[in-house]
């Protein structure tokens, strides 16, 4: 039977720290990921000639980037790796991390996401493909014409799709580490300009600069180490998948519904189980998408839910309380690793003015053009 890291060892989230995500600006990229690692490091309170290995998601800065990073904190000759998985780089080193610990490889593991928009490319001009569109169509094209089929599909209105960033800006004024900070009303997320169709800027999500860390350790780590047990957060599951082929099915939606399962069943738990999700909403529309694909709501009811105040932090489950990647942003390295800090956050009772009720199961859910999907699942314990 193939292994799952629920049949490993246990491994617990000890330790999250982040640089707030900000605009592209002169902070060199070591200051940021040095100043996320140190966070995670006090808040575990860990040393760095204890951490054994370490993983760092980035996709738009350099190659060879952890090793000047790391050099600040000391040269305590860990292996260290670079992960590159587009959007969801952060989330699969948070992964390798997981499988480290859980394989019993080391004992204690760190992910760092960190980025800087400094180079964006595609693979499709290497490989010397071409298409009818031949890369005019651009993400904010493609989501927005899956919104203008949402809508058609279901009756809903531009302004129900738009209600997703007003949500998820009212969380993001929340969020000391959050690029954009201020609640936003209806009419000024539909305000001009557009982008696409009727996506407009705000319902967009912003591409800047930060970091984030989490700290993974085993249970001997947490005894020796006398870590505090009461804020450790428990992995129960890491799922990945790539695509397949799809009947007609938008892709990202059909792959979060499958890696979503894999992640639940993996888990044991049910959906209705979770109660903070952090997921991949680049685009108004992917929230609606998603929460559907999860099985959160029925197929067409994710706007009426919404509206209905079923994603509101208090609400039946609190989808991107962080503010989302709408808000809190996108600096692709860092995303999936912010969500984990997000959602350890949640779950010890710590998140402030942002902290959903009871909160005890998080689902982090991020997806990679290409396409590939990761979702992981948290408990505390």
């Amino acid at each position: 039977m193939t292994a799952t890291l629920a049949r490993l060892r246990p491994v617990h989230v000890v330790g999250v720290g982040l640089h707030p995500y900000q605009r592209p600006g002169d902070t060199p990229y070591t200051r940021l990921g040095v100043h996320a690692v140190r966070a995670a490091l006090s808040d575990a309170g860990l040393a760095w000639n204890q951490v054994q290995a370490a993983y760092t998601g980035t996709a738009t800065t350099s190659m060879g980037l952890s090793r000047l990073m790391f050099r600040h904190l000391g040269a305590t000759g860990i292996p260290l790796a670079q992960v590159e998985n587009a959007s969801a780089s952060g989330s699969t080193a948070f992964r390798q991390a997981c499988i480290e610990v859980a394989a019993g490889l080391a004992d204690v593991a760190i992910a760092v996401g960190v980025d800087k928009p400094l180079k964006f490319s595609s693979p499709q001009k290497a490989a010397g493909l071409h298409d009818l569109a031949d890369g005019r169509v651009v993400p904010a094209t493609h989501f927005a014409l899956l919104a203008s089929r949402y809508a058609h599909d279901h009756g809903v209105t531009p302004e129900q799709i738009a209600a997703v960033a007003v949500k998820n800006s009212r969380n993001g004024a929340l969020n000391p580490n959050a690029q954009r900070r201020k609640p936003r009303t209806l009419d000024e997320v539909l305000a001009p300009p557009r982008i696409s169709g009727m996506l407009t800027r705000l319902q967009c999500c912003p591409i800047g600069e930060g970091a984030a860390a989490a700290i993974v350790a085993s249970d001997d780590a947490i005894a020796r180490f006398g870590l505090d047990r009461h804020r450790a957060v428990t992995v129960l599951s890491s799922a990945s998948r790539s695509e397949t082929v799809y009947d007609g099915e938008n892709f990202d939606a059909a792959l979060t519904r499958e890696t979503t399962a894999e992640a639940i069943t993996e888990a044991g738990i049910t959906v209705d189980e979770v109660d903070v999700v952090e997921l991949h909403d680049a685009f108004t529309v992917e929230e609606l998408l998603y929460v559907e694909a999860m099985g959160l709501c029925a197929p067409g009811r994710a706007a009426y839910a919404l509206e209905s105040g079923e994603f509101d932090i208090g609400g039946r489950v609190a989808v991107s309380a962080s503010g989302g990647l709408l808000s809190m942003g996108h600096p692709i390295g860092p995303t999936g690793v912010g969500q984990i800090a997000e959602i350890t956050t949640q779950l010890r009772g710590e998140a402030g003015d942002r902290q959903h009720p009871h909160a005890r199961t998080g689902l982090a859910h991020l997806v990679g053009v290409g396409a590939v999907c990761l979702v992981h699942v948290l408990r505390r314990a």
